[in-house]
């Protein structure tokens, strides 16, 4: 494609957070000109990831990604936000990758540049190309490391006199300590305490539970957060911690529980390291399909099948939200939602699944 005027790209805002939206603009383009537009992010595990999609400019010679339909790629339709949320690893990538950001002083580096045609538009110059920060930390957050009382994380405190409502914040199994959610949490104007308790010093020395009691006093007692107003933030065995603190802790009374791909399983003891052992003379039971991905969710089926592998929910007394993906196999979460919901509902004692319930819980969300 040969044209006096260069094409234009433009991103606006080009520096934001995360969770805002942006709108990506071509203009001067031929009327009727097929395009591509793609975005391309290097990740700091050192992993390409793109994504992007085939537009056809209109009359004007203008492609608007918030209003025109993008006819193939990795997003179809009209998606917005598709050259974000549709990333994936470039063709010949390692396996099992996946993207997360990890100095969250830093933003999120997407290129973005327009292509002509739409097939093999990688061989070809972009056109234009324009450069969108993507951040999960606002300006004026506050991110301090917790090393207190045998506790460890990182405290994301947002701007301003305060105090704020408060999240202790717990990712899932294998993940370590990761600091982002709980950054964007601050820039939204929630105090957030990314809790480390997966390294190996807290399996090691086999941890407690009594060690998330400890994390939710700390951050209950500081002095830029609203006592009675701590919730708990649980992905995966994160929300299992979530389910069981709520439901047996003397201690521990939160203002509500966000539960993200939920897992009621009780492990047996006091320790972490108790219920992976449990879990541990299943694994052989795990299913893999035509990729060779490993699936947990038949043999776990089987496990929270038995009313005394799984928490008594019905003694859980807060607000509670469920949200889980219907496809997860790791875990399976809406039969376990299904079941947590069933019993906050009706108020039941009974654990398992096939119970029979009595009156309802005040408030839970459970979404798919």
């Amino acid at each position: 494609m040969t044209q006096a005027v260069p094409p234009i790209l433009s991103i606006t805002p080009s520096r934001a957070l995360v969770d805002e939206k942006f709108q990506v603009l071509v203009e001067n383009l031929p009327p009727g000109c097929p395009v591509t537009l793609h975005s391309l992010h290097h990740s700091e595990d050192k992993d390409d990831w793109e994504a992007y999609g085939h537009y056809v400019s209109d009359h004007r010679g203008v492609v608007s990604v918030t209003e025109d339909l993008s006819f193939g790629g990795t997003y179809t339709g009209k998606e917005p936000m598709g050259l974000l949320w549709s990333m994936r690893p470039v063709p010949g990538s390692r396996e099992g990758l996946r993207l997360r950001k990890i100095n969250v002083c830093t933003p999120m580096l997407v290129n973005i540049s327009v292509h002509s045609g739409h097939e093999d538009f990688r061989d070809r110059t972009p056109l234009a190309s324009a450069l969108a920060e993507r951040w999960y930390m606002a300006p004026g957050v506050k991110r301090i490391d917790i090393n207190k009382q045998g506790v460890q994380g990182t405290l994301f405190i947002p701007p301003g006199p305060g105090p704020f409502p408060t999240l202790l914040d717990m990712w899932g199994g294998g993940v370590g300590l990761l600091e982002y959610r709980s950054a964007l949490l601050a820039s939204r104007g929630y105090v957030s305490f990314s809790l480390d308790y997966l390294r190996s010093e807290h399996l090691s020395a086999d941890v407690e539970f009594k060690y998330f009691e400890t994390a939710f006093n700390i951050i209950r007692n500081h002095p830029q957060v609203i006592p009675d107003r701590v919730g708990i933030l649980g992905i995966s065995l994160g929300s299992m911690v979530a389910f069981n603190l709520t439901a047996y802790s003397t201690i521990i009374k939160p203002r509500c529980i966000v539960c993200i791909s939920s897992n009621h399983y009780h492990p047996p003891g006091t320790t972490l390291k108790a219920g992976f052992k449990i879990l541990s003379k299943h694994f052989h039971k795990a299913h893999f399909d035509e990729n060779n991905y490993m699936s947990w969710r038949s043999f776990a089926l089987d496990l929270i099948a038995d009313p005394s592998n799984n928490v008594e929910v019905g003694r859980i007394n807060c607000p509670m939200l469920l949200v889980n993906g219907c496809d997860d196999q790791n875990w399976p979460t809406v039969e376990t939602a299904e079941e947590v919901s069933d019993a906050l509902r009706h108020g039941s004692q009974t654990r398992g699944l096939g119970s029979t319930y009595g009156p309802r819980h005040p408030c839970l969300q459970a979404v798919y």
